[in-house]
């Protein structure tokens, strides 16, 4: 028993003897049934890993698992592979396009984005803007207008509680459960009817009925206040990942305006529910 674990051993860590300038991507650790497992594999696998724990294992230990995972899946995998179906090869190579499509991209996303473009960005977007008034309002959304126009004659005449009436009464869930309270927002964030409602509105005044696509809707105004344009270096990293992305779509856009590109007429678009098609083999 002792000599077939010390054999073990060795045999487990005969490639940790082999000198490094030796190894590369394509040095096999182990075999399947004649199916390579390669130590580019087990370099992909370990820093696609997201679990804490494991990375936190000693080499050895990581080692061991990695590999009798990729040994049972290699197996299994080979099993799978003989009885391919259509639908098999398919989504495999629809995942093979997806991967590369993603590996592309990240190499065009990681490229270093220069202050200029920083400041190019900045200035697109924040160069010309005046201070922005946000507004601090709560509303009442009900169904008709003479629900509407009782809510409001509670307030006007009975001093009714602004925030119990929303509670109880308001269709919209969100501000219902919160007083009516609606927060801070800029006029266009809201439906035209609302926004100039609001843009009307002095502090701690109450509208009439409002009718939206919503409803009918009575509105208090809390607060207003002007917002200045952020600093460049508060939003430095917003600007990086904006950039980012648009170097990525004008990637794809450029990739896609190059590739020769040939649609086959005459297919009938129900074809797409035909998923007999793919269990041949």
């Amino acid at each position: 028993m002792r000599l077939f674990r010390l054999s073990a051993v060795l045999a487990a860590t005969s490639l940790l003897a082999v000198p490094a300038g030796a190894q590369d991507a394509d040095t096999v650790v182990a075999t399947v049934n004649d199916t390579p497992i390669t130590l580019g594999q087990m370099i992909a696998m370990k820093q696609g890993l997201h679990d804490q724990a494991a990375a936190n294992l000693p080499d050895q230990a990581l080692w061991d698992l990695m590999l009798d995972q990729m040994i049972r899946t290699t197996a299994v995998a080979q099993m799978g592979e003989a009885n391919m179906t259509a639908r098999d090869t398919a989504r495999l190579e629809l995942e093979r396009r997806a991967y590369l499509a993603s590996a592309a991209l990240e190499k065009v996303a990681e490229v270093e984005v220069s202050d200029e473009e920083i400041t190019a960005a900045y200035q697109r977007t924040f160069g010309e803007a005046a201070p922005m008034t946000q507004y601090s309002a709560a509303h009442i959304l009900v169904e008709t207008e003479a629900e509407a126009q009782d809510i409001r004659r509670q307030l006007a005449e009975e001093s009714g509680d602004f925030g119990q009436i929303a509670r109880e009464k308001s269709k919209d869930p969100a501000s219902g459960a919160n007083d009516g309270e609606l927060g801070w927002f800029a006029a266009d964030q809201m439906v035209a009817p609302f926004a100039e409602a609001v843009k009307g509105l002095q502090k701690g005044q109450i509208s009439d009925p409002v009718q939206t696509d919503f409803g009918w809707h009575v509105i208090r105004l809390d607060d207003t206040r002007l917002m200045e344009a952020p600093k460049l270096e508060e939003i430095r990293p917003q600007l990086i990942a904006q950039i980012r992305r648009e170097k990525v779509d004008a990637e794809v856009q450029r990739l896609v305006g190059e590739a020769k590109v040939e649609k086959t007429e005459g297919l009938v678009p129900s074809l797409i529910n035909n998923g007999e098609f793919l269990d041949t083999k």
